[in-house]
């Protein structure tokens, strides 16, 4: 499948784009309801949660920001993981954690990755 590998920046890019949105849905959720749910910012730790979620998935999926943004989403991660999953198993699927599992991990490589192509952060930089 070495087809593939001339599509490797876009795909990484589509990659950083749909885990960002989707990330950022997670926050809206804590912070909003929307799109379902009842917002939790009553509590400070899913306050917090919300906002690095929100604003984080965005900065992701716009690719600004992307590396500080997506280091400290990772890290959000492992914290979910080790306080609130790994308590009942250690793994992740019995203690449903493969989400808070896969998105640490996910958001480390693109912390280390870096935005790469389609992100408002070139644009901006070649603009300016």
């Amino acid at each position: 499948m070495t087809f593939l590998s001339r599509f490797s920046p876009k795909i990484y890019a589509a990659l950083r784009i749909v885990a960002g949105f989707m990330f950022a849905l997670h926050g809206s959720q804590k912070l909003f309801g929307f799109p379902s749910g009842t917002p939790m910012t009553d509590n400070p730790m899913m306050l917090a949660a919300g906002i690095i979620e929100f604003a984080g998935g965005l900065m992701i999926a716009l690719g600004v920001g992307t590396r500080v943004a997506a280091f400290i989403a990772s890290g959000e991660m492992a914290v979910a993981y080790f306080t609130v999953h790994a308590k009942d198993s250690f793994y992740p699927i019995e203690n449903h954690g493969e989400l808070a599992a896969l998105y640490c991990f996910l958001f480390l490589y693109i912390a280390a990755t870096g935005p790469g192509t389609w992100s408002l952060g070139s644009k901006l930089r070649k603009k300016g």
